[in-house]
């Protein structure tokens, strides 16, 4: 489970309402204070997290001249979302989503990031329709399913979802972190509890099960996409590292791995990661 720096907007970030075609969508947004815009950035959270995993991104962005806009998808945390429908959930539905919310973003294409499940909505999205993106980034995301260890992992957790509520399935989630080794508390904890409490059963069970069956997507990609940038840290447990060189070889994407992080570099070395993704979206500019 991804744990961000803080889910308080710092300042020169706010909480907003992303209006689209396809309803409203809970988002963080930066901006940079003065100097020009040189482009706009939507960012799709991982399986179980939400736009605050990017809160540490917001403004070293802002400051390299570039407006943010992390996104709680539909039946995150704080966009709404059925409950117990996972028809709303498919991966073509997400896709349009995200289509939805680059319309409301524009005129101008908006550089598309997704980390982990984020980046197989993205990569759908982007096979649907590339027009609306200037760049893709694949943080963290592979080219098809989660290895095999998270995949037992995932399935664990849809098979507790649909036999217990969602706050015992958190009590389970507490214990077993523990069983694994000591956690230092943060003071977060009530934070990451809402955060949980607010997701979607529905929605998380079938991310779940896409993590888990997703297939190779790269030759459906390649043909159409944008600038593509593979960025992960030094270690995955989600993807390998050596799965994530292939795929960026295979989309002849440029690629960044982050030293010091792991499944999260986001959250492990936001500066970094944010230097990274500046240098590439100023490379690839939507003017």
């Amino acid at each position: 489970m991804s744990r961000p720096e803080t889910f308080t907007p710092p300042p020169g970030t706010r909480a907003r309402t992303l209006r689209t075609a396809r309803g409203d969508f809970a988002a963080l947004t930066g901006e940079p204070a003065s100097g020009p815009l040189r482009g706009t950035a939507l960012l799709l959270p991982g399986f179980t997290g939400s736009k605050e995993d990017f809160i540490a991104l917001l403004l070293p962005l802002a400051e390299a001249g570039y407006r943010t806009v992390a996104v709680d998808g539909r039946g995150q945390h704080e966009s709404a979302g059925p409950r117990d429908d996972e028809a709303p959930y498919a991966g073509a539905e997400l896709a349009r989503d995200v289509l939805a919310q680059a319309a409301a973003l524009g005129p101008a294409p908006v550089h598309l990031l997704g980390h982990s499940f984020g980046g197989l909505v993205a990569r759908a999205a982007v096979v649907a329709d590339p027009a609306p993106f200037a760049s893709l980034t694949l943080m963290a995301s592979g080219p098809a399913a989660v290895s095999a260890s998270q995949q037992r992992r995932v399935a664990m957790l849809r098979d507790a979802l649909a036999v217990y509520d969602m706050g015992q399935v958190w009590e389970a989630i507490q214990a077993l972190e523990a069983a694994e080794g000591p956690v230092e508390p943060r003071g977060d904890e009530d934070d990451l509890r809402r955060r949980w409490m607010n997701n979607s059963p529905a929605q998380l069970i079938a991310a779940g099960r896409q993590l888990c069956t997703e297939p190779d997507g790269v030759e459906a990609l390649a043909p159409v996409a944008p600038p593509v940038h593979v960025v992960s840290g030094e270690e995955d447990d989600a993807w390998p590292v050596p799965l994530l060189d292939d795929m960026a070889a295979r989309l002849k994407a440029e690629r960044t791995v982050v030293a010091d992080a792991g499944h999260s570099p986001n959250t492990d070395r936001p500066l970094e990661t944010a230097a990274a993704l500046a240098a590439f979206w100023d490379r690839h500019p939507t003017d």
